[in-house]
């Protein structure tokens, strides 16, 4: 049996993603776009449009892992680069009982040697992970012996139409304090917004899993990347607002969102000014966009959250959002 199972290991080959094209690696990538479908409602055929245009390139830097004796693709995983940082995009295998490795197996034998590439690249200081399709601790072992730290962090999912928002209470009609208004978001807004999300995420606990909150280049990568590229959605200008201060002229806040599904939105990011907070507008911008979504017929909204924000779960809650699933972000610093 143990020289069965170690012949076996044998005819698992690790090859390098640039040797395939996005016709070779369609069939997984088809059976990945209808995960995100059956776990998050999450439409991912543009994401999947992308990575087949990258593939075609030979451009992604990755791994497959092959079933030598037969050719079969079983997997894969890619990362992009970003300056100094690397980011694990994707790691994803055929659904268990496909093969007669295990999911584990073809996993840990893709990601063991993507971390050590990614952390032995010159001038990378820092790789980070956020795969959703894998459940807290499903990867644990495999970037601990990394040596990353995990966060615990939640998908949570709320129904537009089938349950009503909670009462209002006190927070109508809200008055927001002088000179603050409500606006749509418009393209103009984008290097006000850049400002805000980092004067709003320092010191917060989040930068430490994205290190893009710590500048205000950073911030603004960050939203290019929600409002350009389809990872997180088509952005919905409609469903993103802005609370603008007339006397300042600077957004004190801000609430964006995606489309992930005909009918599904997903909030990308919610900001509110430090110096205003603890005012209920964080509750005023998440009602009204709640509100307008229902009005335009979505039938539920999504979001992701550290499970540790304390006062981020305390308002999600509230509001009726529930966890659909969890995963892990991950996170590596060089030592200096």
């Amino acid at each position: 049996m143990k020289a069965a199972l170690n012949s076996l290991r044998s005819n698992l080959e690790i090859r390098d993603l640039r040797n395939f094209s996005g016709s070779q690696m369609r069939l997984l990538l088809e059976e990945e776009s209808r995960e995100w479908t059956r776990r998050l409602q999450w439409d991912y055929a543009p994401s999947i449009k992308m990575l087949m245009q990258y593939l075609d390139a030979r451009i992604l830097p990755g791994l497959v892992a092959v079933d030598a004796p037969t050719g079969t693709i079983l997997g894969y995983c890619f990362a992009v680069y970003e300056g100094q940082k690397a980011v694990v995009g994707d790691v994803f295998c055929w659904p268990a009982g496909s093969s007669e490795y295990s999911h584990a197996e073809i996993q840990n034998a893709l990601l063991r040697p993507q971390l050590e590439t990614l952390q032995n690249t010159p001038g990378i200081l820092r790789v980070e992970a956020q795969l959703l399709l894998h459940d807290s601790g499903s990867l644990g072992e495999v970037f601990r012996e990394a040596g990353f730290t995990a966060y615990r962090r939640l998908f949570m999912q709320r129904s537009l139409q089938e349950n009503p928002l909670p009462p209002t209470g006190s927070e109508s009609p809200m008055q927001l304090p002088p000179g603050i208004r409500l606006v749509r978001w418009t393209t103009s807004h984008f290097q006000q917004a850049g400002e805000l999300v980092y004067r709003a995420y320092a010191g917060h606990g989040d930068s430490v899993i994205n290190d893009q909150y710590e500048s205000i280049h950073g911030a603004l990568r960050f939203l290019h990347n929600i409002v350009r590229f389809p990872g997180c959605g088509v952005f919905d200008a409609e469903a993103s607002w802005v609370l603008w201060d007339e006397h300042t002229q600077r957004m004190q806040g801000l609430l964006l969102c995606s489309v992930v599904q005909e009918g599904v939105a997903h909030m990308t990011q919610i900001s509110i000014a430090s110096h205003l907070r603890g005012r209920g507008l964080g509750r005023f911008l998440l009602r009204h966009a709640l509100t307008e979504l229902t009005l335009r017929g979505f039938e539920s909204i999504t979001l992701t959250v550290t499970k540790r924000n304390a006062a981020a779960m305390r308002l999600y809650t509230s509001f009726g959002f529930e966890e659909r699933t969890d995963f892990d972000a991950m996170v590596w610093v060089k030592d200096r």
